[in-house]
């Protein structure tokens, strides 16, 4: 059946830009939103009105709902495994827009046959493109899988093309700003002559 969310717990994990757009979303809701996140200062939670965990097992412990929004990265590769999910509330549900590699596959499929895991939902894979009638959750029950494509909307793919094109101007012209986070050789570009007479020239213009 039908679980009623006002007043059940959602965790998330990882309150990035995205996590911080689901923890407000869901408040909206009747949630009680609480977060993991290692990485983030002190005082944040007070800011957006959200509780704070600060181990992993906490999250997984008090939630009805687990929403992963955090990186990849060597340290948390299968985050979600056969070990986490013994921490879970039982019955809780999954949800995975972040990266594929978070969530051991085996291991996820094996709690959802078992219950131990109410439901999941997956937007992303360790492997893509993923056919879900081939791959370890075939049988799985309780289980929605997307194609890496729960952002899409005709207004979002119309974004990612101005998105993409202002990004061009700005490198074709130089205007290279310091906290560019996705420029990954910024260090070589602005040792291009040319760029980095236009990214004065754009700075100039800025301040005058």
């Amino acid at each position: 059946g039908c679980a009623r969310i006002r007043g059940d717990t959602l965790g998330i994990v990882g309150l990035g830009r995205i996590g911080s757009a689901v923890a407000l979303r869901a408040k909206g809701f009747g949630f009680n939103v609480i977060f993991y996140d290692p990485y983030l200062p002190d005082g944040i939670e007070k800011s957006l009105g959200l509780t704070r965990v600060y181990t992993l097992q906490d999250l997984l412990f008090q939630s009805d709902c687990v929403s992963l929004h955090c990186t990849l990265n060597e340290h948390n590769h299968h985050l979600i495994n056969e070990f986490t999910i013994k921490q879970m509330r039982p019955g809780a549900f999954l949800v995975n827009t972040a990266r594929g590699g978070l969530v051991d596959d085996e291991a996820l499929a094996t709690a959802l046959k078992q219950g131990r895991i109410r439901a999941a939902a997956l937007d992303v894979h360790e492997n893509e493109p993923y056919n879900v009638f081939q791959g370890v959750l075939k049988d799985a029950p309780n289980i929605l899988c997307t194609p890496h494509a729960a952002f899409y909307s005709e207004a979002s793919a119309s974004e990612l093309r101005e998105m993409a094109a202002t990004e061009i101007r700005r490198a074709i012209v130089g205007n290279i700003p310091e906290c560019l986070r996705n420029c990954v050789n910024k260090e070589y570009f602005m040792r291009a002559p040319s760029a980095a007479a236009g990214y004065t020239e754009g700075r100039n213009r800025r301040h005058t």
